[in-house]
């Protein structure tokens, strides 16, 4: 199927609106919740310099990652827009974008209880936190210009530019405490960096978000794919 270089494209002239197993989904993501919150509250054993506060670790650590992960997918799906302007491109990066947005606030709202009871205040400008807080800033603008500009190539091709040039934070985030002097603890999966128990649970913590992050991104691509046929209809 040629590119029409006007338009968003299609794989099909008239795409059917797939419903994705939600249940499923949720019922896998409820699960695995209720698997990781004992594990974080009694099978983790309690820090001693930090206390019950050290616990937020098994949410505030999945949080980044999976927030990474979602940026990754903007960043994958924007390049591909670009080369091909096919719409589904777009509507997964719009997707991740919104979803990633959420675990991106979920570590900025979380870390402050860990930094309390770590460093004695709920915030630092620490070169990580920063780049952070510069992250969540930027895929907010992302949002944001997807809902400021009407023409739907437009629109997904200045977006994609964002994600991509967005994505670029995510090295620096990672590289910060190599990179700058600050007070943020480095990577937790250093060589003898953590208790075996603690890797356990931080690995069921990923597992979960991961889930979470799935069923989010699929409910929302199914929510903006109802959205956009009701408008459509409308308009014809």
């Amino acid at each position: 199927m040629a590119v029409d270089a006007d338009r968003l494209t299609d794989e099909d002239e008239a795409p059917a609106i797939r419903k994705p197993n939600l249940k499923l989904w949720a019922g896998l993501t409820t699960l695995a919740f209720l698997a990781l919150i004992p594990m974080a509250l009694f099978y983790a054993p309690e820090d001693v310099a930090q206390g019950a506060a050290q616990r937020i670790f098994y949410i505030h650590v999945p949080s980044a990652w999976i927030g990474f992960l979602a940026f990754g997918v903007v960043f994958v799906c924007s390049i591909a827009l670009l080369a091909t302007s096919r719409r589904k491109w777009d509507d997964i990066a719009a997707a991740s974008a919104e979803v990633g947005v959420i675990f991106t606030l979920a570590v900025v709202l979380t870390g402050p209880i860990w930094a309390k009871a770590s460093w004695g205040i709920w915030w630092t400008w620490d070169p990580k936190l920063t780049a952070v807080f510069i992250l969540l800033c930027i895929y907010l603008s992302y949002l944001a210009l997807r809902q400021y500009v009407d023409e739907p190539l437009r629109r997904a091709r200045f977006c994609a530019v964002l994600g991509i040039v967005g994505f670029l934070d995510i090295p620096i985030i990672v590289m910060a405490v190599s990179w700058w002097r600050g007070e943020h603890p480095s990577s937790v999966l250093v060589k003898g960096g953590m208790p075996h128990k603690d890797l356990i649970v931080l690995m069921m913590g990923n597992l979960t978000f991961t889930l979470l992050y799935i069923t989010l991104l699929k409910t929302r691509m199914y929510v903006n794919a109802l959205k956009r046929a009701k408008q459509e209809e409308i308009a014809a």
